[in-house]
């Protein structure tokens, strides 16, 4: 039944107040035209430290992003106050795509894929050659996801005053991975940093690892004023160090030539969220001969008519690289420490 005519008089109509405010809800939302481009340093709680031109600004994710979240390494649009002066916090509005993701899960059987770093171009895997041991399935781990997020692997390798690194660079050579090795003294007197900082002029580098290797001593080293706490603790019984890295911080090397991306060390790295199917295009020699696959094939050594076998026994291609390529793929079906 109408409770009022065609015409009714509008003091005589109650509105419903929204729930939220008086405010009319809209879908219409802001085109924020006047927000500036920044990159996000760090997040910690809810606030992200981004750079915007030559300033540190403070700011939060706008309500409209809804539970989409801004990363290290982001390239945002941000609104509001930018003066970057104390006690001032500005609104991320808006994240832009991404060039290359780093992800990881927490283990293979968890769907949750936490991304770690944004648009970084390569990632340095820091092991230590002892002290603690190495770990080659976490290497082949932090490979994998390298590969999956499109990014550019750089091996690390230090304390090679405590152990020989042949044996592990004879796993990865044929995968062409490029490498650098380092002392204990290299490491302390800055020596490693002149070494290292070859291979990250001009590039945005990620810094990965388990604790206790030295990838925040390598840090340190490289940029000098922001020095971060490190560990120098590694447990007798599990051979493991304690973090100290607590969240992941980009800095700026010296002479604006590049960025290194600290993170916290990590003690698996899950790949539940890896599209098998991405990881061979880190081998361009081994791509032609997907061609004579049939469709859904996983490449592994248990596929069946799976093309790469021929293609290789044809001289195309090196069999170390087929090797290789299937030793990464069977990480996902084996836990990190099997």
């Amino acid at each position: 039944m109408r409770r009022y005519g065609k015409n009714p008089d509008e003091d005589d109509i109650r509105v419903r107040p929204n729930r939220k405010g008086n405010r009319p809800r809209t879908h219409i939302r802001p085109k924020h035209e006047d927000a500036q481009e920044g990159m996000v340093l760090t997040v910690d709680r809810g606030r992200l430290t981004c750079l915007v031109e030559d300033r540190t600004v403070m700011a939060m994710k706008a309500r409209e992003l809804g539970r989409k979240a801004a990363v290290v390494g982001d390239k945002v649009m941000i609104v509001g106050d930018l003066s970057g002066t104390k006690d001032t916090l500005a609104r991320i509005v808006r994240i832009e795509p991404r060039a290359s993701v780093l992800r990881r899960t927490a283990d293979d059987d968890d769907p949750f894929e936490r991304v770690v770093v944004a648009n970084a171009d390569q990632l340095a895997i820091v092991t230590a050659l002892a002290d603690p041991e190495p770990r080659p399935r976490m290497i082949d781990r932090c490979l994998v996801a390298a590969y999956d997020g499109g990014l550019t692997p750089l091996l690390v390798l230090t304390k090679s005053d405590l152990a020989s690194a042949d044996e592990l660079l004879e796993m990865y050579v044929p995968l062409g991975v490029p490498y650098i090795v380092t002392s204990r003294e290299e490491l302390e007197n800055g020596a490693a940093s002149d070494v290292v900082r070859e291979h990250l002029d001009g590039k945005i580098t990620a810094f990965v690892g388990h604790s206790g290797v030295g990838k925040t001593t390598l840090v340190n080293t490289l940029v000098p004023k922001e020095r971060r706490r490190t560990t120098g603790h590694v447990n007798a019984v599990t051979g493991r160090g304690r973090h100290t890295t607590t969240s992941a911080l980009a800095l700026p090397l010296a002479g604006e030539s590049g960025w290194v991306i600290d993170t916290p060390g990590v003690r698996s790295f899950g790949l539940h969220h890896v599209d098998p199917s991405r990881v061979i295009l880190a081998f361009p020699d081994l791509v032609p001969g997907t061609e004579e696959c049939p469709r859904g094939c996983t490449h592994d050594e248990n596929a069946p008519e799976c093309a790469l076998e021929k293609w290789v026994a044809d001289g195309h291609a090196d069999p170390a690289r087929l090797y290789s390529l299937r030793r990464l793929l069977a990480t996902r079906e084996r836990r990190e420490g099997d």
